[in-house]
């Protein structure tokens, strides 16, 4: 009964706060501390006596730093269960319930920042600490950490014509984006007037508006195009993204980020600024600007705030309407990780190191563009790397730079291919090679001769899975015997988004998830697991319910028995059926695993690697 009262009470003050709240005779004031810690005890997030203890602080009144960011920094937790750490982000939901306003997450990848950026100047955003977060036709969102100042919402409306909604919003990330929206959408807005608005003699689509000059080419140096550039590295690397794609439209230029495998929108621009953003990256990286016919690769290596070095491998693909330009990012601390860490399970790892730990012969590495083949082969490689051996590369291009190796790249301008490259390592008395990919025969035949000379290989096929990759280099032209003589083995892979730790929740498995893991396992008979995780949502992981990737892996080793089934006509059925009994597991099967182990979802299993046709 007393609970229930307390209950009561506390409704009803909200209810009359928020009617205070939406009175027009209430005077506009700013937040103070003591109201916000005197709202807290009422709702039971903090005792009195903690609360009267920091409202006697007196030199955290009347000061301009929020009541809110106070609060968070003093590391509270929640009396309530689970206890949870009272951080700033949870204290303005919070404070939003209670006075019955919306709350929202600032998420930078959803905001138009051009269309907000045009609602009010940078210096009316910054006097009443307000921040536009979205418009159309009907209305106006804007995010406040102040819900009792309204001078500014009766000043917007006459001039706006539109319907105005406030929300609440974390008062540190309106301070910041304030900031970053405003200069950027500047920036871009006067590199633009000082462009001109067609993308330039690249389109195929070009279009001649007479009695318009504009033939004003502007500088990729330009200090607005610079701090674009800038701002868009380093908005990259505060995201997790994996690629940046830079793509020009008919009218429009547009940013992509791969975020854990999955592009996000995040931003468009003018043709004339996106045209000079390409230019000033491929200045930095050292690619011929004019040529713009052709696809270029480069690299740039930068420094993030935190001190970080991080390489990014550029490539250009001239297109109808422009230089498509993407840009990938290699996290250094990759070559910092272990097997584990990739993926890999005791059985893989030990598999895996079998192959690799043989004084000679090739091992195959499969998968398609952006499966983590590198990220295995790098890793592998730095293991392998002791002062007693030589370990050289040919890659097309370098991907990642690493003082242990001797790394070459392709020069298909000078006539250096893979096929030249592997044979002038020959010479440089190499133990370990490594190249980039076996794309023809060549290049297959000097991988084989360098194998039988006494050199382990290790190399990358585009297959779809492990015994594919026999079939392919039958394809290639290469005899069967010299495939059973020099390859130990091929391991398949793929990348998986893994589950966000902060808030997967278990559930009781379906009768449609139960059906969707018999697909998944068979022909094995294998028990489903009581419960499997789901994705949820949190701020953590942008919603997604995903955080990260982790490898799934198939590994075939050519044993005695393979071996005597490589042949011109080849049947794959049976190489697959006899390598699953001497122990390899398939892409779906490795994937169970991981979703069995609260890892990943079974539906991002399936997405991946779909049930086999021949269960």
């Amino acid at each position: 009964m007393q609970a229930r009262l307390g209950w009561l009470t506390n409704a009803y003050e909200s209810r009359a706060i928020f009617l205070r709240m939406n009175d027009k005779s209430t005077p506009d004031h700013r937040l103070t501390l003591p109201e916000v810690l005197d709202w807290m005890v009422a709702d039971g997030l903090v005792e009195n006596a903690v609360a009267d203890s920091l409202k006697a602080e007196r030199r955290l009144h009347g000061g301009k730093i929020h009541p809110l960011v106070v609060i968070a920094d003093q590391k509270w937790r929640s009396p309530k269960p689970p206890q949870r750490m009272l951080n700033l982000e949870g204290l303005t939901e919070w404070l939003a319930a209670r006075l019955g306003m919306d709350y929202q997450y600032i998420d930078p990848l959803r905001i138009d920042f051009t269309g907000v950026a045009e609602v009010m100047s940078s210096a009316y955003a910054a006097r009443f600490s307000i921040l536009p977060v979205a418009v159309n036709t009907r209305e106006v969102v804007i995010a406040t950490a102040e819900p009792f100042v309204r001078e500014w919402e009766n000043e917007l409306k006459p001039i706006l014509r539109k319907e105005i909604r406030r929300v609440m919003a974390n008062p540190v990330d309106i301070a910041r984006y304030l900031v970053e929206f405003f200069n950027l959408a500047k920036s871009v807005k006067k590199a633009a007037q000082n462009g001109e608005n067609a993308s330039g003699l690249s389109s195929f689509e070009q279009l001649v508006e007479l009695g318009k000059g504009g033939n004003k080419q502007f500088d990729a140096n330009d200090q607005h195009i610079v701090h674009i550039v800038d701002w868009l590295w380093q908005y990259a690397f505060d995201q997790r993204a994996s690629d940046i794609h830079v793509e020009p439209r008919r009218d429009i230029g547009i940013v992509r980020f791969r975020i854990d495998g999955v592009l996000h929108q995040v931003y468009q621009i003018p043709m004339s600024v996106m045209t000079a953003m390409t230019s000033r990256i491929k200045l930095l990286g050292r690619m011929d600007v004019i040529e713009k016919r052709r696809p270029q690769d480069g690299r740039i290596k930068t420094r993030t705030p935190a001190g970080q070095e991080v390489e990014l491998r550029l490539a250009t693909l001239p297109t109808a309407f422009g230089e498509k330009l993407v840009m990938r990012i290699f996290d250094p601390e990759v070559l910092q990780r272990d097997l584990r860490s990739l993926g890999f399970s005791e059985d893989d790892q030990s598999r895996w190191h079998q192959m690799t730990s043989a004084p000679n012969g090739i091992v195959l590495v499969t998968g398609p563009t952006g499966s983590g083949k590198t990220s295995t082969l790098y890793t592998t490689l730095k293991v392998l790397a002791t002062p007693e051996v030589n370990v050289c590369t040919i890659e097309d291009p370098i991907e990642m730079v690493e003082s242990a190796f001797n790394q070459m790249q392709v020069q298909h301008n000078i006539d250096i291919g893979f096929a030249d490259g592997v044979r002038a390592l020959m010479r440089q008395d190499p133990d370990i090679i490594m190249i980039g990919e076996i794309r023809d025969l060549e290049t297959a035949e000097m991988a084989i001769q360098a194998a039988l000379t006494g050199h382990l290989v290790l190399s990358t096929l585009h297959t779809n899975d492990a015994p594919s990759a026999i079939t392919r280099m039958l394809d290639l032209g290469v005899p069967a015997y010299l495939i059973n003589s020099t390859v130990l083995g091929v391991m398949a892979q793929r990348l998986v988004r893994t589950l966000c730790p902060h808030c997967k929740k278990p559930a009781p498995i379906t009768e449609e998830q139960r059906q969707s893991w018999r697909a998944l396992v068979a022909p094995w008979k294998s028990n489903e697991p009581a419960q499997i995780y789901q994705p949820v949502g949190c701020l953590e992981c942008r919603m997604t319910g995903y955080s990260g990737r982790v490898g799934i892996y198939e590994i075939l080793m050519n044993s005695a028995e393979v071996r005597k089934m490589i042949k011109p006509q080849m049947e794959m059925s049976r190489l697959r059926e006899q390598a699953i009994r001497e122990g390899m597991r398939p892409l779906r099967i490795s994937g169970a695993l991981k979703v069995a182990q609260g890892l990943t979802s079974l539906e991002e299993i399936i997405k991946v690697a779909p049930p086999s046709d021949e269960a």
